[in-house]
């Protein structure tokens, strides 16, 4: 029967301008290893400077996490950050525990998810990225062994090869992606040519961008309360009170500390935000930070070279609500628009701001510069 990993999470609260508390940090990584498929066990979190070059947290955190193992008969150590290869070898001999960071728990979720060859050539590319440079810990051992002589020069050998295999690799995924960059090019210009302008719906992951695409277009796009339910974008046609025509497409949700591997490797899907007119973000207004969320969303977005354009606010889940959205955060990210797609509330004003929109711009490709 199969068991479960039992994970222990690690956090580092290190100085930051822009951050979620490492409290909710931890939260949020928690519900990651939830969607994972792991059982959180406990979490150890620690305020310092600076990372430890050894081993990311401290020597004391260290035996803490060890105590706690003891206690839990915990299988896994997650940390919320990315740690350099060397710090992932160093705390494996030191605990015996399986070490996941936050980047690649992250690919292992959409490895999970990915259900078209699209998807699953974009995760596998970004795993490959994510791997190739931790290649050395994984011959490592080797060179340890007693009464192996030459197996260092073994195991630097395999590195070579391995290093070889996936480069190439790399290469062949580079290439099939290329392909679905230019059949959605293609499709892109298609649009053009019949002045259809196109929306992208983008936000954190679970803001409640599926629901919001399935309520204005009945697209049928699973949507779960969880991280990640969807990562295939979905484009319907939608017409507006005044009888354009135009086409929304729902993207992958973003999250804080998103993999730059995966930004890079899903470019080709985000290249459907890139060439939008029209941006709706949608933001999760019933969560405690969601301005955090709005900053780690634009993060993105500027990492895409498309944070200026025009951005329409629409501050979902309203009914969960416990007071109203104040008028200095609506004027803040105006224009913007409270809804609950859930509820079919606010939808109309949706659909008048867009036709309002394009009405205003006429052309269908709007100038931003």
């Amino acid at each position: 029967m199969f068991e479960p990993d039992k994970a222990i999470l690690a956090g580092v609260d290190l100085p930051s301008k822009n951050h979620i508390p490492i409290e909710e940090s931890l939260a949020e990584l928690a519900r990651l290893a939830s969607t994972a498929g792991a059982i959180v066990v406990g979490r150890i979190q620690q305020k310092r400077q600076k990372p430890d070059l050894t081993y990311y947290i401290g020597s004391g955190k260290l035996e803490e996490i060890k105590a706690l193992m003891a206690g839990t008969s915990a299988t896994m150590l997650i940390f919320d950050s990315e740690i350099l290869p060397a710090q992932e070898r160093n705390l494996e001999e030191a605990l015996d525990i399986q070490i996941v960071d936050r980047t690649e728990l992250i690919l292992n979720i959409f490895a999970k998810h990915a259900k078209s060859r699209e998807g699953k050539i974009q995760v596998e590319l970004a795993k490959l990225q994510y791997q190739l440079p931790r290649l050395s810990g994984m011959w490592e051992h080797l060179s340890r062994q007693r009464g192996g002589i030459g197996l260092r020069e073994v195991g630097e050998k395999q590195i070579e090869i391995d290093r070889r295999i996936i480069n190439k690799r790399i290469s062949l995924l580079k290439k099939e992606i290329e392909k679905v960059r230019k059949e959605r090019s293609a499709r892109r210009e298609n649009r053009r040519r019949n002045q259809i302008p196109s929306v992208a719906l983008v936000g954190y992951t679970n803001s409640g961008k599926s629901t919001l695409l399935n309520v204005l277009t009945d697209a049928k796009v699973l949507t779960q309360d969880q991280l990640f339910a969807t990562l295939d974008p979905t484009t319907r046609q939608l017409y507006l009170p005044n009888n354009r025509q135009i086409v929304l497409t729902d993207t992958v949700g973003f999250i804080q500390k998103l993999p730059h591997q995966l930004v890079e490797a899903f470019h080709s899907t985000l290249e459907e935000v890139i060439e939008a007119d029209l941006l709706l973000h949608v933001v999760d207004a019933a969560h405690p930070y969601f301005e955090d969320q709005i900053k780690a969303v634009m993060t993105v977005l500027e990492e895409l070279k498309c944070a200026d354009k025009p951005i329409l606010t629409i501050f979902n889940k309203a009914d969960k609500l416990m007071q109203k959205i104040s008028n200095t955060i609506l004027e803040k990210y105006q224009p913007a628009i409270v809804i609950s797609a859930l509820g079919n509330k606010g939808l109309d004003r949706i659909m008048g701001e867009l036709a309002r929109f394009f009405d205003k711009n006429k052309l269908f490709k709007i100038e931003t510069s």
